[in-house]
């Protein structure tokens, strides 16, 4: 049976039993004591973890059956993942939720929480004051005081050259480092990866800053549903504004210079080849963290996500040579494992509820037909790509909205300049 009518077998059992429950004990709950008698509620046995209870078990969690392929033997990474970019079905991770220094790849959730703040074309004069704080050792992109970028070029530098410097700017514009480290741990908890904490706003090494694969992914499937973020995560070189400097005529000119990303996947190394359908997202590396990677390809019409978090093994591009094993097993295994867990909605979308339509359809969310199936429902907001998802199961008179036992049917098909985008 597949794996998504099992799971609308198990959810409807699930709400069925809710709802017959909750009638057969109603008249009890009528005559039950105040609450000023009552006795205090029993504390919940365990906290269930995010993207469902394999996922928060130590070791490698794959649902190995036939004509599954075998996880590559060559896998030294802390923690790791492969899920669907567009289902949201993980098919394998080896400590999920494992907590561990994240390094740049910190920069999605930064991205993802301030792209929207400004239009590409504003411009922002550099102040010292701006600059104040980049960590010794910082990556940048080249930064000058005193100089005129568009919010355009400091995305650039955030995302091709991981510049600290430009993050410390486009913060400064935000109302400070402070300010943006709280959005961005707001944002962090409204899309549901619990496990990360941001203390620097650009992944710099500092106590009790962590994320895990998990988080990661989730992160750069949100960052993912915003134009300018796909573009920026997929631009392999740009030019990027340099000085003022007066030239042999004396005439002031500001000078430009090529930058390229640091994503080897991308970019391509001499030991690691461009890997092919790869479109983004972002890599990170610190004395702490090690190298990190959270990566997004496609192949045959399947979209998928990758995280890797610190291998042990030290070799020349090591995260990227297990990112790319970890893509071919997840393209070869894809419609065939059966999942270990999901990538789950953010808080918003979970707790959303939806009526049925009365002008619904069979088959679109709140249809009544029979055979309806869940599907998604973008809209757009802040001039920002939307992940509306309709949560819904319809079947007779049941109708569960954001539940504990719910289907989302997500799709998020990577925009034909993406898939299109020439490689070197």
């Amino acid at each position: 049976m597949p794996a998504t009518e099992k799971t609308v077998r198990r959810s409807l059992l699930v709400a069925s039993a809710v709802l017959l429950s909750t009638a057969l004990t109603a008249p009890a709950a009528l005559a039950a004591p105040s609450p000023a008698t009552s006795p205090p509620a029993a504390p919940p046995a365990h906290t269930p973890v995010v993207g469902g209870e394999r996922l928060g078990k130590p070791g490698t969690q794959v649902n190995l059956a036939a004509g599954v392929p075998v996880l590559p033997k060559e896998l030294s990474a802390r923690s790791w993942i492969v899920a669907d970019a567009e289902t949201g079905d993980v098919l394998a991770a080896h400590d999920a939720h494992r907590p561990l220094a994240p390094a740049s790849t910190l920069k999605m959730l930064f991205a993802d929480t301030l792209l929207p703040k400004w239009p590409r074309t504003t411009t922002h004069r550099v102040e010292p004051s701006d600059l104040a704080g980049v960590g010794a050792g910082s990556s940048m992109v080249g930064v000058k005081e005193n100089e005129t970028y568009s919010v355009h070029d400091l995305w650039l530098g955030v995302f091709l050259r991981s510049g600290n410097d430009a993050v410390h700017v486009l913060a400064a514009m935000n109302g400070g480092v402070d300010k943006t480290v709280d959005e961005m741990n707001a944002h962090a908890e409204e899309l549901q990866a619990l496990d990360t904490h941001a203390v620097s706003p650009d992944g710099y090494d500092a106590p009790g800053q962590v994320s895990s694969a998990y988080d990661l992914t989730l992160i750069a499937r949100s960052g993912l549903q915003k134009k300018d973020f796909r573009e920026y995560c997929s631009t392999v070189r740009a030019q990027f504004p340099g000085e003022t400097k007066k030239n042999k005529k004396g005439k002031r000119v500001r000078e430009s210079f090529e930058i390229q990303n640091t994503n080897r996947l991308l970019s391509g190394d001499y030991d690691v080849p461009v890997y092919q359908g790869i479109a983004g997202v972002k890599n990170g590396n610190t004395t702490n963290a090690g190298a990190t990677f959270t990566g997004v390809a496609e192949r045959d019409g399947k979209v998928l996500l990758v995280t890797v978090m610190n291998p042990k093994k030290k070799e020349s591009n090591e995260v990227y040579k297990e990112t790319a094993r970890l893509f071919d097993w997840g393209f070869a295994a894809a419609g065939k494992v059966e999942p270990v867990g999901e990538l789950v909605p953010p808080k918003s979308v979970a707790d959303a509820t939806a009526a049925p339509g009365p002008s619904a359809s069979p088959g679109q969310a709140g249809g009544t037909g029979a055979g309806s199936q869940p599907v998604a429902s973008a809209h757009t907001g802040g001039g920002a790509d939307g992940m509306g998802v309709a949560l819904g199961i319809t079947g007779g008179v049941l109708v569960l909205l954001a539940g504990g036992a719910f289907l989302v049917n997500r799709r998020w098909p990577l925009p034909d300049l993406v898939r299109r985008r020439p490689r070197p």
